[in-house]
């Protein structure tokens, strides 16, 4: 799965494909650096993903290679590669409530979700209070605005989409991640209570992965939420990882279906949230 090495390796794959495409043209490294005026070490730069190509690198390249029908799909990784990483400390520097906003589109256009949690329960299914203690938390380690309260509004404004239009959202949630404290007992108790109320909304399906269940494909991986079949936000420590690559969104889904096998549901799920509520007390 794409991890916070997954830019560099993006440019590296980038970079191989710009000097299979030179290289198809007849040309070496330094004729197209002369070609296109650059210095001739910026072709070696580029195809080793050391530095990024503009829009314009790519147009001369492609030009003087005689593949111009490949330029719009080039730019168009390169954009996605240079879009893929935001850094945590970038995102919140205006503030929790702007991060909180900022989804709004995606999740308005979006018609089918698919949720994987591994660490916290899933932003849709939160409680304010446990909201609450989530965004505290952040605010904490990274030093970023304290306004929590206006993001905690923000987020629950946004989970009226769970009874909107035609969405429809899968959700699996690691066992342990019931068990994980956030806030106090209190805290955790509402939000497993919650969260059972809300897997019987009928645009909700909630698989738990039990604690105990042997793992095969289905190893823990980063949390991560995909909006339809176009793009992919993964939670990392210290970045948000953004894939909207078709063969890296194609790679979340089967690893979405596979721990979709692991997981419980109905009743079973729902013993399992009790199960943690009884031991709260």
């Amino acid at each position: 799965m794409p991890s916070s090495s997954s830019v560099a390796e993006a440019r590296r794959a980038l970079g191989q494909r710009l000097r299979e495409i030179r290289k198809d043209s007849g040309l070496t490294a330094r004729a197209l650096a002369g070609l296109a005026g650059w210095h001739e070490s910026k072709c070696s730069r580029i195809e080793h993903g050391r530095t990024p190509p503009s829009d314009a690198d790519i147009r001369v390249w492609t030009l003087h290679c005689s593949a111009q029908g490949q330029t719009a799909d080039l730019i168009a990784t390169a954009r996605a590669v240079e879009g893929m990483y935001v850094e945590w400390r970038r995102m919140e520097r205006a503030g929790l409530k702007q991060v909180q906003e900022s989804v709004a589109p995606l999740f308005q256009r979006t018609r089918r979700f698919r949720v994987y949690q591994s660490w916290v329960m899933p932003g849709l299914l939160q409680t304010a209070a446990y909201t609450e203690a989530v965004l505290r938390t952040i605010t904490d380690l990274r030093d970023v605005p304290d306004d929590i309260d206006a993001a905690v509004a923000v987020r629950m404004e946004r989970q009226r989409v769970l009874h909107a239009g035609d969405h429809r959202f899968a959700v699996l949630v690691e066992e342990w991640v019931l068990r994980t404290v956030i806030g106090d007992a209190e805290v955790m108790a509402g939000q497993l209570g919650h969260l059972i109320a809300t897997a019987s909304l009928p645009s909700v399906s909630l698989g738990i992965i039990p604690a105990g269940v042997p793992r095969g494909a289905g190893w823990p991986v980063e949390s991560f939420t995909m909006y339809d079949d176009a793009q992919v936000n993964v939670e990392l420590v210290s970045a948000h990882l953004t894939v909207t690559q078709p063969s890296e969104v194609a790679m979340y889904a089967q690893a979405f279906a596979e721990l979709a096998e692991l997981a419980v549901y109905g009743t079973a799920a729902r013993s399992l949230v009790t199960a943690a509520i009884d031991s709260l007390e």
